[in-house]
């Protein structure tokens, strides 16, 4: 089992110092998975595939969820560039500093907390890009039989929650609020329904399904015409057209299996370990290693310190992880306890299946 996470190094860089600068946009690293879901959803409901070559509509309801950018790769955004870094990403985020910051992501295992893979990107990189691809090359290079995952609430995007279900792998994910319009309706209460495909309002209104748009969403609407005589429409919608629009994404399945696990007492259990793991790992990479702040300038300098201090903790915890089967090996009392349990590690790594087993065996 791996738990990622991602923190922030501050660039050394004046954040007063920049250029507005229009950039390309970059392609969601799922896009080709997401263009080829949303023709198959549309194929089943008899609706004609989208065009690759026009722009992608904005979707109306602004919801965050969806997987990267919503355009192609002409799409231009103007963008913050640093004259003294400009490899390095202006980060605006909620109770974070703002500024150019540079983001470490880092993978540690569950049992020993030994750091298994780190990646630098700019500051302005989402959490969840980079995440699917930095595990394949993990269960690629080590061969790790990678069964579960724990993960903050920034990756619970659909993309990583389908990305996962499709390697069979387990994710346990933190909860994230959903964006909410004070005094409106929450989209919890409108309820879905998986066989008739539809959404129900609080006022007992149909939205059935109308299309599927280019970020993947399907979208349900209202009749105009109850909508315009409702006397909660206030706290529905505001459209001039009295049409209210819910909508779904493709993979929003993979997300409810992944939210639900999260209730469970397993779940639970998993996600209170990743404060004792990987946020470990970062609290003692600020504490020792000076991993607050970037001591060199460019994304290969950066990232080569982040490696360093890497190899500098994976070296400590190796080092009183044998001092410690050492003095297992040299106590008196009961020569063969610590042998077996040491032969129950080993074999729990051979086998996952025997990790609950080595678990109890090494308590």
């Amino acid at each position: 089992m791996l738990y990622t996470d991602s923190t922030h190094l501050k660039a050394n860089a004046n954040k007063r110092k920049f250029d507005l600068v229009e950039l390309e946009q970059t392609p969601s690293a799922y896009l080709a998975a997401l263009d080829a879901a949303v023709d198959a959803d549309r194929a089943a409901h008899d609706k004609k595939p989208l065009r690759r070559n026009e722009p992608k509509a904005n979707d109306k309801d602004g919801d965050d969820d969806a997987p990267g950018s919503s355009g192609t790769d002409k799409d231009k955004k103007e963008t913050k560039v640093s004259r003294t870094d400009p490899d390095s990403g202006y980060m605006v985020r909620d109770d974070e500093p703002t500024g150019f910051f540079y983001l470490d992501h880092r993978t540690v295992d569950t049992r020993y907390s030994i750091i298994t893979d780190t990646h630098v990107t700019p500051a302005s990189v989402h959490d969840s890009q980079p995440y699917l691809a930095r595990l394949d090359r993990q269960r690629e290079r080590f061969g790790f039989h990678v069964q579960a995952v724990g993960l903050d609430a920034g990756y619970f995007t659909p993309a990583i929650c389908q990305g996962l279900e499709d390697r069979g792998i387990d994710g346990v994910m933190g909860y994230r609020t959903p964006n909410h319009k004070p005094g409106f309706f929450y989209k919890r209460d409108f309820r879905y329904s998986r066989y008739r495909e539809e959404y129900t309002c609080p006022q007992g209104q149909v939205l059935r399904y109308s299309t599927t748009n280019r970020a993947g969403y399907q979208e349900f609407r209202s009749d105009p015409s109850r909508c315009g005589s409702c006397p909660v429409r206030e706290k529905c919608t505001t459209s001039a057209n009295h049409v209210k629009v819910v909508i779904r994404h493709v993979w929003e399945r993979a997300k409810e299996r992944v939210d639900a696990r999260r209730l469970t007492d397993w779940g639970k259990a998993i996600y209170k370990r990743s404060k004792e793991t990987v946020e470990r790992s970062f609290a003692d990479a600020r504490q020792l290693h000076g991993h607050r702040y970037a001591r060199m300038r460019g994304l290969r300098k950066v990232a080569e310190q982040c490696l360093l201090g890497a190899a500098a903790r994976n070296i400590k915890k190796i080092a009183l992880l044998v001092a410690r089967l050492r003095a297992c090996l040299r106590v008196p009392r009961r020569p063969y306890g610590c042998l077996q349990r040491l032969i129950s590690a080993l074999r729990a790594l051979i086998d996952p299946k025997l990790a609950p087993y080595a678990a109890t065996r090494l308590a």
